[in-house]
């Protein structure tokens, strides 16, 4: 098979939330290191803004934030020269002083997930409640709570609160997408040279997609 995306973004520490003023690292998994993949993100203020454009340090195909700002908040790709982007995954940076510590990509239905409820200057494991699409699920006595055997049930707005120390922005926990490839129309069976467009319906609750398109190389198929 081959694939239109050839790169995955990693973020470190694995969290989608931070705290103000935490260094973060962002890293573009290269399949095709030819490609010249470059950091890009969009913010409430800029779109489409690179890596070392007023934000991050470059080094190769990773970026580093020394000194991460709430106005930092936004959708982070990676992007080659070629074309093709990889996964698109959303940080959020708080002034506040609570964080949920959940995963940054979609996870495997059936996975176990953890959540932490997380303060900035006092230990991670008082006692917490945790909620998602603004319904309380559970109070949790040291901070952790682990959702077993994901399905797309799950998928959702989570957030957590500290007593006497607030409450943490909102994230997305969505498991990894079911896709349906159609072609339009459908013939049957296909001939050469023949014009189709692909279909992609996605099952997914979450406002943030993306997918690659795979093509058997045996016959190659051009698009």
């Amino acid at each position: 098979l081959q694939q239109t995306c050839l790169s995955r973004l990693t973020v470190s520490p694995s969290s989608s939330q931070f705290f103000e003023g935490d260094f973060v690292s962002l890293s573009c998994e290269e399949d095709d290191s030819s490609a010249g993949w470059t950091l890009r993100r969009n913010t409430s203020k800029q779109q489409r803004t690179q890596c070392g454009d007023g934000w991050g340090e470059g080094a190769g195909s990773s970026c580093n934030i020394s000194y991460i700002f709430t106005l930092d908040s936004g959708i982070y790709w990676c992007e080659s020269r070629e074309g093709p982007i990889s996964n698109m995954v959303n940080l959020t940076v708080t002034g506040g002083s609570v964080i949920l510590q959940s995963p940054v990509l979609p996870v495997m239905e059936g996975d176990d997930v953890t959540l932490l409820c997380k303060t900035k200057t006092t230990p991670s494991n008082l006692p917490a409640a945790f909620y998602k699409d603004g319904s309380l699920i559970r109070k949790q006595p040291t901070g952790h709570m682990t959702i077993q055997h994901v399905s797309r049930s799950d998928e959702g707005l989570y957030k957590c609160d500290i007593s006497g120390h607030g409450e943490s922005p909102s994230s997305w926990i969505t498991k990894s997408l079911q896709v349906d490839l159609q072609p339009q129309p459908r013939p049957s069976p296909l001939q050469t040279y023949w014009s189709v467009t692909w279909l992609c319906s996605l099952h997914t609750s979450s406002p943030l997609s993306l997918w690659c398109l795979y093509i058997d190389t045996e016959p190659k198929v051009t698009l």
